[in-house]
């Protein structure tokens, strides 16, 4: 019982703060959508892979070395614990300060690979050229909410989030629907947004006097390597979903044109949603997994893992039901007119189906990452993203526009059987070395 009030302690704000994490974008959308019609709501969409993308960065570089903080504590080490927490910050303000450049240079050309043009592209540079003057805080937001929920401040860190959350609501109202700023004012609610999250970050560092050390003698370049290694598995399993984004928009406007590609935005938005929660359940238990891991005691890492596969599983079902009954309504929430409702109705069963196998595949990758397994980790994320690739490729060739939309639950059944097969292995080799 004990194991299970743990396991939900962290589980429950965690999925809160992922799910909300998600929002920031999708509250973009609703009021844009509402305020400035159809393709403002497709410019959104298109522009949300490069939001994510700095949130990605920040959460792989948090995760990377908060897993390691964690594993230190496990291992009674808390000064590389600390060196951990201080390389994790230089590398999200370095990385931040980078990103910010690289985006005003480079984003009108990426829009227009992702399948951006006309109305929708002037309208997404525009909505992208203030969220990248405001990128530290997006990477830094994220990056350091994983550090507070390893350091036993789970409900903090849902409410870090929280706080930016309903800071980038109440400015998205007032931006959108009653200031004249339009898509300026959705990405500057935004970016403000972030910004209270960061602060409120630092405000529990402050309150529990969790200093991060900065001396890291011969060390430093050991630290950052393992930070990014490890990282590299979150920040692909935080981004994935958004490459699905990228190559799902690229596939509609080549084989549908900007119909099918504002049709498909509703729908990325309520999957975001879906599946952060999704990964919420799997990174929550991360810090139990990861202590326990440093720790050595096994049975405890497995009894956390098997718990997170059937929470998982059982929100997953019940996204879907709930999903499946409210079908006909879900993109009327984001403005989207009669004719997008009707059809986004039509083709969101579809994405449902793949949720189950999401709620498998996202535990068994943060289960693998959070004990030092890279090599499967990164087969599981970088694995379904290439099959995606692979079937947008050939399916909508074969049936046009509904291949593209079957393409998305394919590979990710595939990803749950690679995932069921790797713990498979993995539970011989540990049976092997017990014998």
């Amino acid at each position: 019982m004990k194991l299970h009030k743990e396991f939900f302690h962290y589980v429950i704000p965690s999925m809160l703060a992922f799910a909300l994490s998600g929002v920031y974008a999708i509250a973009d959308g609703f009021f844009v959508g509402n305020a400035l019609g159809d393709s403002a709501l497709a410019a959104v969409n298109i522009a949300y892979p490069l939001t994510a993308f700095l949130q990605a960065v920040g959460t792989g570089i948090g995760m990377g070395g908060a897993i390691q903080y964690a594993i230190s504590a496990g291992t009674e080490n808390p000064k590389r614990g600390r060196q951990y927490f201080g390389m994790s910050l230089i590398m999200l303000t370095i990385s931040g300060i980078f990103l910010s450049a690289l985006l005003l240079l480079s984003a009108p050309v990426i829009l227009r690979f992702f399948g951006a043009s006309g109305t929708i592209g002037e309208l997404a540079q525009e909505y992208i050229l203030y969220i990248a003057f405001g990128a530290i805080f997006q990477v830094l937001g994220t990056g350091l909410v994983p550090f507070i929920r390893n350091m036993g401040g789970a409900v903090s860190a849902m409410a870090a989030m929280i706080a930016g959350f309903l800071t980038n609501i109440f400015l998205d109202y007032l931006f959108v629907w009653h200031l004249p700023f339009g898509m300026m004012g959705a990405a500057v609610a935004t970016v403000i947004g972030q910004a209270v999250t960061f602060l409120v970050c630092v405000a529990f560092f402050i309150a529990k006097k969790k200093k991060p050390l900065l001396r890291f003698g011969k060390d430093g370049i050991f630290l950052f390597k393992t930070i990014l290694k490890v990282g590299l598995s979150p920040f692909g399993l935080t981004f994935s979903p958004n490459i699905t984004l990228i190559l799902i928009n690229k596939s509609a406007a080549l084989v549908g044109g900007a119909a099918a590609v504002t049709c498909y935005a509703p729908v990325s938005y309520i999957s975001a949603i879906i599946i952060l929660l999704l990964q919420g359940v799997s990174d929550g238990c991360q810090p139990l997994i990861s202590l326990s891991y440093g720790e050595g005691r096994h049975d405890r890492t497995k009894q956390f893992r098997n718990l997170a596969y059937s929470f998982a599983a059982a929100v997953s079902l019940l996204c879907m039901g709930v999903l499946f009954l409210l079908r006909g309504q879900a993109a009327a929430l984001f403005g989207a007119s009669p004719q997008i409702t009707a059809r986004v109705a039509d083709i969101l069963p579809v994405f449902l189906s793949g949720y189950l196998f999401v709620s498998i595949s996202r535990v068994t990758t943060a289960y693998f990452y959070a004990t030092d397994k890279d090599l499967q980790a990164y087969i599981m994320i970088y694995g379904e993203v290439i099959i995606l690739f692979l079937l947008l490729l050939i399916l909508p060739q074969m049936t046009g526009i509904g291949g593209t939309w079957f393409s998305v639950p394919f590979s990710q059944l595939a990803a749950m059987c690679i995932s069921i097969f790797l713990i498979m292995k993995e539970k011989k080799r540990r049976k092997n070395i017990l014998m």
